[in-house]
């Protein structure tokens, strides 16, 4: 049976690096929780400040990584959990982000609604910090060996509490 678990943000990282498509690591985060079968890991959420400046008004928090080994159930356990969690600790609303590919059915089995598209195909833009062109451009000669998200839409997915 699948349980709920806190999980320190390096232990959760490492099972991102290893098995998250398209994002690497996070530097910090509010919670980091995972899901286990007895003694196997399937699952890690890290939830963390919102990365929008605007959407970081201190009562939102953002799930900014989820990753599973594709166990069934996995990825609604894990969301339905930062919601109750990030309800708990005082916030108004928890949101995340998926690609335009990805269908959200998990999100939607949790109680989240679609808000919508968001973001845009490059991120780097007039909002960029210097510090994430810098990065950009590393990265594009391979001086990083960081995983890059795909150029593709996002939609934002949301529950208020």
């Amino acid at each position: 049976m699948l349980a709920i678990r806190p999980i320190s943000i390096h232990e959760a990282n490492v099972f991102v690096e290893k098995l998250h498509r398209h994002h690497g690591v996070k530097t910090g985060c509010k919670f980091a929780i995972s899901v286990y079968d007895g003694e196997q890991l399937h699952g890690v959420a890290i939830c963390s400040n919102p990365v929008a400046r605007m959407a970081d008004d201190g009562l939102t928090l953002e799930v900014s990584r989820l990753c599973t080994d594709g166990t069934y159930n996995a990825c609604s356990i894990l969301y339905g959990a930062c919601a109750r969690i990030a309800k708990e600790m005082g916030y108004k609303k928890i949101q995340t982000y998926i690609l335009e590919s990805e269908l959200g059915t998990s999100l939607k089995a949790s109680g989240w609604t679609c808000e919508g598209e968001a973001g845009r195909p490059s991120w780097g833009g007039q909002w960029a910090s210097q510090r994430q062109k810098e990065r950009e451009a590393f990265q594009q000669i391979g001086l990083f060996e960081e995983k890059k998200p795909p150029e593709e839409m996002k939609t934002r997915w949301a529950r208020y509490f």
